[in-house]
């Protein structure tokens, strides 16, 4: 089983080595040195938890805790600030920019490792988020749903899957896959922050399915903004081959070579206007109107048995 990834920052090369040496026996760590640097490698290396100084070069730990909380893709990784003795005020302002624990420079190796596996476990106990895309999972979804039905509020619930994924899986690679995946998630992240609400709630409930819950009056904009932004992004994930046929040629699910035209995107959108009693119709529905659209080739939004 792959151990689970730490990013540790700070601009002090001591104290990233002691960093390095305390956690490594049990878990990958990676470094870097400031801020604007722990900004990419977050994204780039998707770690389990972040130590972050909190007086740094560029960007502080402040900062890029700030940055972090507002990407709904890291919105719940979770972050340990490293502070100074005394200094009160960097603890304070370190948890109130979202670090969720720190310790104080100088440390003990034990005190370390005892506050890195506390708050993981609390993280991996209070988020079921999918490994891949950090999104929140199934009973994150569930209780969103559950919470927006009990609130008697109207909401569309966006029931989004890819199409034509698994033969680009099997003719590319698992790495090829979790790519197009993780690009999925970013472009639906992006419609909410272009077209969404600051209430709009993203869900991966696993694969290429995702939900997204937003009102009733932005649900189409945003399902729009996914299909256009995901037909201009699909080309880029074939080879130039494929991509100047227009298709590849793989196994079908009979084990028959088949032709299959390029991964498109279908989306089913529920309206709740109090006509739901529980979050089970409302899936059922989204899965009745994604199958609809999926009867037609290329993306699509099909909205309560209506092709939009």
């Amino acid at each position: 089983m792959d151990r689970e990834k730490i990013l540790i920052v700070d601009d002090d090369p001591f104290i990233l080595d002691i960093l390095e040496t305390s956690l490594s026996d049990f878990y990958q760590v990676g470094t870097a040195k400031d801020g604007e640097e722990a900004i990419e490698k977050i994204k780039q290396i998707k770690p389990s938890l972040v130590i972050l100084d909190y007086k740094m070069p560029k960007k502080d730990g402040m900062e890029v805790c700030k940055e972090i909380r507002n990407d709904p893709l890291f919105l719940h990784l979770p972050i340990i600030m490293l502070t100074g003795k005394g200094e009160t005020q960097d603890k304070i302002k370190g948890l109130d920019s979202g670090a969720d624990d720190y310790i104080v420079k100088p440390f003990e190796p034990e005190e370390l490792l005892a506050r890195v596996r506390m708050v993981l476990k609390r993280s991996s106990r209070d988020l079921d988020a999918n490994p891949l895309t950090r999104l929140p999972g199934n009973v994150s979804i569930i209780t969103e749903i559950t919470k927006r039905l009990q609130n008697k509020k109207e909401f569309a619930a966006l029931y989004i899957d890819l199409d034509k994924f698994k033969a680009f899986n099997d003719y590319y690679g698992f790495e090829k896959g979790d790519s197009l995946i993780k690009e999925t998630a970013r472009i639906i992240i992006e419609s909410i922050q272009k077209q969404g609400t600051t209430n709009d709630f993203i869900g991966h409930i696993g694969g290429d399915d995702f939900v997204v819950v937003t009102e009733i009056s932005t649900a189409q904009n945003i399902a729009n903004f996914i299909i256009r932004s995901f037909d201009q992004k699909i080309p880029s994930f074939y080879a130039a081959e494929d991509k100047e046929k227009g298709f590849i040629l793989t196994k079908n699910r009979q084990g028959q070579i088949q032709k299959f035209p390029f991964v498109s995107i279908s989306i089913g959108i529920v309206e709740c206007r109090n006509n739901f009693q529980h979050v089970g119709e409302i899936a059922e529905k989204g899965a009745e109107l994604k199958h609809l659209a999926k009867q037609t080739p290329g993306s699509k939004v099909v909205k309560e048995r209506r092709k939009i």
